[in-house]
């Protein structure tokens, strides 16, 4: 007499959708993107300073620093540089102590 039927999905989108099919949703799954590819190809950096093995910093070697400084001026942090986080707060006190002698500019025009 009376036809069954057949399901919907009432607004939710296809079964490939719900899935992580093409042009639906993911639903907690991630998807990869080309930074997270790249990211994991790329080198880790290595600190100079442990390789050169420099046990103490100077402020007088302003040449070193200023490749620790940004062109605004900044000091760069490890992430960028690869410098430890011993060694970075050597640099910190450096340059530091380099600007208030004048050696180094507080910032750059």
């Amino acid at each position: 007499m009376f036809k069954k039927k057949e399901s919907t999905s009432r607004g939710r989108g296809t079964e490939k959708s719900r899935t992580g099919g093409p042009g639906g949703r993911t639903f907690g799954r991630r998807r990869e993107k080309k930074e997270d590819v790249l990211m994991a190809r790329m080198k880790k950096k290595t600190c100079r300073f442990c390789e050169e093995k420099i046990t103490t910093l100077d402020y007088k070697d302003y040449r070193r620093l200023e490749r620790l400084i940004s062109e605004r001026g900044k000091i760069l942090s490890r992430r960028v540089t690869g410098t430890c986080a011993k060694h970075q707060r050597k640099v910190e006190d450096a340059v530091k102590k380099a600007r208030f002698i004048a050696l180094l500019p507080f910032l750059k025009g």
